[in-house]
């Protein structure tokens, strides 16, 4: 294989910097943009990539003719990646499907829990020296119907602590009912959104279609229904989700990723009924290790 020459441009666990450099590779870990990162891309061999990095049509016909052969998402989804553009001149795109679902599913069950309490509101008004005692009669989880759109890696660990917890799993998948899954029942799109408590979504954003979650969705589910986005920004309409918080519609949305990120849409962060974090969904220590490893894997098994 030789020594390789990889760009870690949005980090990278260390552990797994230590072992590519033990094994006589070069590790960038520094993050660049815009010309200068055409340049770095040019003189690697790998680039390994997060969610902070987009590898677009525009950034592909720059860097033809490189050293370049090979682009990572260190993660599950890689549509920050024009990835068919991308292997059709000549670069391989990987990622890493394997690592990161024990922490997104641990994110979405963490919110659910957060809006059922009123953990994200209490938080912040004890902090102000409230004490609203009367105001958080919140609901127990146990019980209610969880149901998830998209049944992958994710998905299948947010359904089993799901189940663990008392709730009632339902998902639905573009591929139909799945087999493996015995244990969970499958429903169509439309019936999913009208028998769920909590909507959890575990799909990637395709931007020829646009949101799966909008206006006639929203609709479509119970009054007091809890809206849960671990997955990508754009799969849920933004600004049809604000509409159905204001109206009641949606009791509680907990959002990890956004259409634009960082996000500028204050109206939605700050609504009390919304409990987000900055797109945290893989990071934990853990995670990241798994990251790195499988990182190693991918590079390993591409170049020899």
């Amino acid at each position: 294989m030789g020594s390789l020459r990889i760009l870690a441009n949005d980090g990278m666990d260390q552990s797994a910097v230590d072992a590519l450099i033990s094994a006589g590779h070069s590790v960038d870990t520094n993050h660049y943009d815009g010309d200068a990162l055409v340049e770095k891309m040019k003189e690697s061999d790998v680039i390994v990539i997060r969610s902070a990095t987009k590898i677009r049509k525009d950034l592909i016909d720059k860097i033809k003719g490189g050293s370049l052969r090979l682009m990572i998402r260190a993660g599950v989804g890689i549509d920050n990646i024009d990835h068919v553009y991308a292997e059709e001149n000549g670069f391989a795109v990987r990622n890493t499907p394997n690592s990161s679902s024990a922490a997104v599913a641990e994110l979405a069950i963490g919110h659910m829990f957060t809006l059922a309490r009123f953990m994200h509101q209490a938080n912040v008004t004890m902090k102000k020296g409230e004490w609203n005692k009367k105001h958080y009669t919140g609901t127990e989880i146990s019980g209610k119907t969880l149901g998830l759109i998209g049944m992958g890696r994710i998905s299948y660990e947010v359904a089993v602590r799901a189940k663990a917890l008392g709730m009632t799993v339902i998902y639905t998948n573009r591929r139909g009912k799945l087999d493996q899954y015995p244990e969970f029942e499958y429903a169509e799109m439309g019936e999913l959104l009208k028998k769920a408590d909590y909507i959890s979504l575990h799909i990637p954003f395709d931007k020829s279609k646009g949101a799966t979650i909008g206006s006639e969705e929203l609709a479509m589910m119970k009054d007091g229904v809890y809206l849960i986005n671990t997955a990508r920004g754009g799969v849920v309409d933004e600004a049809a989700l604000l509409e159905a918080l204001n109206s009641g519609k949606v009791a509680g949305a907990g959002i990890d990723v956004f259409e634009e990120e960082p996000t500028k849409n204050v109206d939605l962060v700050n609504h009390p009924k919304v409990s987000c974090t900055p797109h945290i969904g893989a990071s934990t220590a853990e995670a990241q290790e798994r990251i790195g490893n499988e990182t190693i894997d991918v590079i390993n098994k591409f170049f020899n």
